[in-house]
């Protein structure tokens, strides 16, 4: 067996007040969940692989704890010897008790003393969510991760969990259960309860990972000191947060599919858990509809992304699901009216119907704007883009009725969805510079 290295001396015993202002390596204040408002934070320099030769620890594994006299020993000394196994850096492991009250804290004080690179730190309070704030903002490690005591994930997934971080590759990484190649044993009714959460993230918060419960996770430590200062939960719900946040910050989620037995013995009570994890979507998703949490600052130097133009990419999407929607609005008018208006009557009324509507949709879903304030000049403009629209139909139309005088309804339909996609364009390209414009660029044109 290679001996293990041994990594920077770490103290072996560390009591973490619950919940007092403490501040972050980066200087941020990190507090409990409160009213004011998030601190701004800085952007993420391009990604970097870390050298193969690394003196200090490249990766610290967070262990949670409550109540865990049974589990602990067994868990820190399988996670030890897979890493001294297989792991090619320095690495530390880290017992985060929350405030447990049976053995717990003298088994942590006996494995840290024994094992090589291994430490614990005792919170006043409980909170797995806590204890990961206060672990991974005193790390110094450039890769963070944490895993349930239980060891539900099989240890074979680690290095493929941190590899991506270590290269430079990604920001996070998730073990998920519920993406294709994850091979898992649990019951029904946590299956039913894993999926409808994952399920209902997607839709209320348009999240695109697969799995935010999998108690098996990594972050970088650059994009750890700048996510936790705006993560308010201490409870379950902190990872699902701090997921959801680095995802609309445009950072690079990686997924590994694990092999995961489910623990008969969970602490987990189900029915709290549920409500404050849908008190924490709720808050979640009113933070991001009211603009609250400054994650357009939050970007990665050298990212595709970050030469896009901002919010672009999402606004494309919200635009093309409200302009989907109207086209279908606008070919099912156009079907009612033509037989009693003719084509082009029954089109400029198919398309005036839905101008209105569509342009209220963009303000509010595509372009975020809310309240009434200049809601008539935006519907003027809207009604100018709206022309050109008609323009680009009603000519595909008058110029297949000029070269094939005898086309069917059919071939009409076909004409219409052809110039209704370039009209489309053409809208939203009129409504993000025109219509809607962003800040950033109307402050520009007011100095010009």
């Amino acid at each position: 067996m290679r001996t293990a290295r041994r990594p920077a001396r770490a103290d072996r015993l560390t009591t973490a007040p619950a919940d007092r202002p403490t501040t972050t390596p980066a200087g941020h204040p990190t507090t409990a969940a409160t009213d004011r408002p998030a601190p701004e934070p800085s952007a993420l320099p391009r990604r970097a692989p870390l050298p193969a030769r690394h003196p200090e620890p490249v990766l610290d594994v967070v262990v949670p704890v409550y109540n865990e006299e049974d589990d602990l020993e067994r868990c820190v000394r399988r996670l030890h010897a897979h890493l001294v196994e297989t792991f090619p850096y320095p690495f530390r492991i880290t017992v985060a008790d929350n405030a447990s009250t049976d053995g717990t804290p003298r088994i942590a004080a006996r494995l840290a003393a024994e094992l090589p690179g291994t430490h614990w730190i005792r919170l006043a309070e409980k909170g797995r969510g806590r204890a990961l704030h206060t672990a991974w903002s005193r790390s110094r490690a450039p890769v963070l991760a944490y895993l349930d005591v239980d060891l539900s994930t099989d240890l074979a997934a680690l290095l493929p969990l941190v590899a991506p971080l270590i290269s430079g590759h990604s920001d996070i990484a998730i073990g998920t259960r519920l993406a294709r190649g994850a091979r898992v044993v649990r019951g029904p009714k946590r299956e039913i309860i894993s999926r409808c959460y994952n399920g209902l993230l997607r839709g209320t918060l348009a999240v695109g990972f697969s799995d935010a419960q999998c108690g098996f996770k990594a972050v970088r430590r650059d994009v750890a000191e700048r996510l936790l200062p705006l993560v308010e939960d201490r409870e379950w719900f902190f990872d699902t947060e701090l997921l959801v946040l680095a995802e609309r910050a445009g950072l690079r989620i990686h997924e590994v599919p694990v092999d995961w037995v489910d623990d008969p013995d969970s602490r987990v009570h189900i029915v709290s858990t549920a409500l404050a994890d849908l008190r924490g979507v709720a808050r979640v998703g009113r933070s991001l509809a009211c603009g609250r949490l400054p994650l357009s600052a939050l970007g990665r130097g050298g990212d595709l992304a970050g030469h896009l133009p901002a919010g672009l990419a999402r606004q494309a999407v919200r635009f093309a699901a409200v302009g989907l929607v109207s086209t279908l609005l606008h070919l099912l008018l156009y079907t009612s009216l033509r037989p009693a208006a003719g084509a082009q009557a029954a089109n400029a009324l198919a398309l005036l119907a839905g101008a209105v509507a569509n342009t209220a949709a963009n303000r509010r879903l595509t372009f975020g704007i809310r309240g009434y304030g200049g809601a008539l000049r935006h519907q003027l403009k809207g009604l100018a883009a709206f022309l050109v629209g008609l323009a680009l139909t009603s000519g595909s139309l008058a110029a297949l009725h000029h070269a094939a005088p005898g086309s069917g309804h059919r071939v009409e339909l076909v004409a219409l969805i052809a110039a209704n996609l370039a009209a489309t364009l053409l809208r939203f390209l009129l409504l993000r510079a025109w219509v809607f414009p962003s800040r950033s660029a109307r402050r520009t044109s007011g100095t010009s």
